[in-house]
């Protein structure tokens, strides 16, 4: 398996800085992201579920990480959890959830992540950072690039009714939310 499909043993584990306290019962931005399957898509205006989660970037085949990536907590890890969203979507679909990834990436970088992991669901691009600022997403910065931390929102009619952050082991995100969806909906 490709190295960027799968996590290291030894990955540190991010801790709950408090940064997401914020966010349950937000509302989402009322803006339009660029998305991998065709038109922008507005998160704010969609009615039932929706499951996003926010991740700092993909890796690609021909590109090294950026350095010291598998020592920043919770930064490594974005592929297994697309994969692993990809693979429970039926799953998801039947728990009546929209499913999207929302990244800082620009929407061709993000097109090719979709397409080379066959993924059902569209991938959003936030390269302006619209709507983590509203939202007071966490960031960071490595190689002179600034990231979204990762974050899954749970999202009924616009109104963020549960979050999971920090998200770890990322690659079993999919499963976190199933269970809580199960529990709650």
């Amino acid at each position: 398996m490709p190295q960027f499909q799968t996590l290291p043993a030894n990955l540190p584990a991010p801790v709950d800085d408090g940064a997401c306290r914020h966010l349950l019962h937000a509302t989402l931005p009322n803006v339009a992201l660029a998305s991998t399957q065709g038109p922008a898509v507005n998160l704010y205006k969609l009615t039932g579920w929706s499951v996003i989660y926010v991740y700092p970037m993909t890796g690609q085949p021909d590109k090294a990480l950026p350095d010291g990536w598998d020592s920043i907590p919770g930064a490594r890890g974005c592929t297994p959890q697309s994969c692993a969203f990809r693979d429970h979507y039926a799953e998801l679909q039947q728990l009546g959830t929209h499913v999207f990834g929302l990244s800082t990436q620009t929407n061709t970088y993000q097109t090719e992540a979709a397409t080379r992991l066959h993924l059902p669901f569209a991938l959003l691009s936030d390269h302006q950072f619209v709507f983590a600022e509203t939202l007071q997403l966490p960031t960071f910065e490595v190689d002179q690039m600034r990231l979204t931390k990762r974050v899954t929102l749970l999202v009924l009619n616009g109104r963020i009714e549960h979050y999971i952050y920090p998200v770890f082991p990322p690659d079993q995100n999919a499963t976190q939310v199933m269970d809580w969806l199960t529990r709650h909906v």
